[in-house]
């Protein structure tokens, strides 16, 4: 199962948190997994803290700082640093599905990362069961 997210500026953490649930209580799986990952080289997929944008933010700003758009670069497309990003943030998640919902903490939430966009990306969920 896959969903399109349009993201808005170059670099953005999306919550996707309520349509990858949405999937979950459609399927009514009640107990297993859910895998959720982004099919791109330059947007990833990381749970932390929706509570407070300043987390976003900060992430974002942490990010830039390790890999800086301008540097020393050589791949040809001129977005090195948004592969950087991507690779240290990782493309997915596994999360834990307890009585048909996420098992996420109090305040997490499911992101899209995008390090170069705008753009519309694909984020695939692969539902385990727990059986």
């Amino acid at each position: 199962m896959e969903f399109e997210v349009s993201t808005t500026r170059r670099e953005a953490l999306v919550d996707v948190t309520r349509q990858v649930a949405e999937l979950v209580r459609a399927i009514g799986l009640s107990a297993g997994a859910a895998v959720v990952s982004s099919p791109h080289t330059t947007a990833g997929i990381t749970v932390n803290e929706n509570a407070d944008p300043d987390v976003a933010r900060d992430i974002l700003v942490g990010l830039e700082a390790l890999c800086p758009r301008e540097g020393d670069w050589r791949h040809f497309e001129g977005n090195s640093d948004a592969h950087l990003k991507t690779a240290l943030v990782g493309s997915s998640a596994t999360l834990p599905v307890t009585d048909g919902r996420l098992a996420l903490g109090r305040w997490q939430a499911i992101y899209l990362a995008e390090f170069d966009g705008p753009r519309t990306r694909r984020v695939t969920v692969t539902l385990l069961s727990g059986l």
